[in-house]
C-alpha cells in the first residue's frame, strides 16, 4: 500500500519504507529526523513545472495533468514501483504545507491506477 505523509510528521512503524519524493531537501529536517530509506528526487516534478505551479490551488488541476505526463516518461517510476512490490507499506514523504494540493497526491494516485 502506498501512503503519503509530510516529512515534518514523526515517523511511525506503520510507515514501512520511507521515500522522500521532493527534489529539494526539506528545510529544518535533519537526516536523522527524516528517517529515510530512499531519497528519490528524480521522481519529483521538473524544476520548471514546480516553479510554474508554485503551490497555487487554482493551478493544481493543470499541474496534475502536466506532472502525470512527466511521470509517464520518467524512468524513476520503475524504482518506485519496485519498492511498492517489495514492501507491504511505502510512504511517500513530501515537504509541502497543503496535504491535498501537492505532487505526492498526484504521484500516489498515479501509482494506484497503474
Amino acid at each position: 500500500m502506498v501512503h503519503i505523509k509530510r516529512i515534518y510528521d514523526a515517523p511511525t512503524r506503520t510507515d514501512g519504507v520511507r521515500v522522500l519524493v521532493d527534489r529539494l531537501w526539506p528545510r529544518g529536517v535533519s537526516k536523522q529526523q527524516a528517517a529515510l530509506d530512499v531519497w528519490l528526487k528524480e521522481i519529483a516534478p521538473s524544476p520548471e513545472l514546480r516553479a510554474w505551479f508554485g503551490h497555487k490551488p487554482e493551478r493544481f488541476t493543470e499541474f496534475s495533468h502536466k506532472y502525470l505526463t512527466e511521470l509517464a516518461h520518467n524512468p524513476a517510476v520503475a524504482r518506485l514501483r519496485e519498492l511498492a512490490r517489495e514492501h507491504a507499506n511505502v510512504t511517500l514523504l513530501y515537504g509541502a504545507k497543503d496535504p491535498l494540493i501537492n505532487h505526492a497526491v498526484v504521484l500516489q494516485t498515479f501509482l494506484q491506477r497503474s
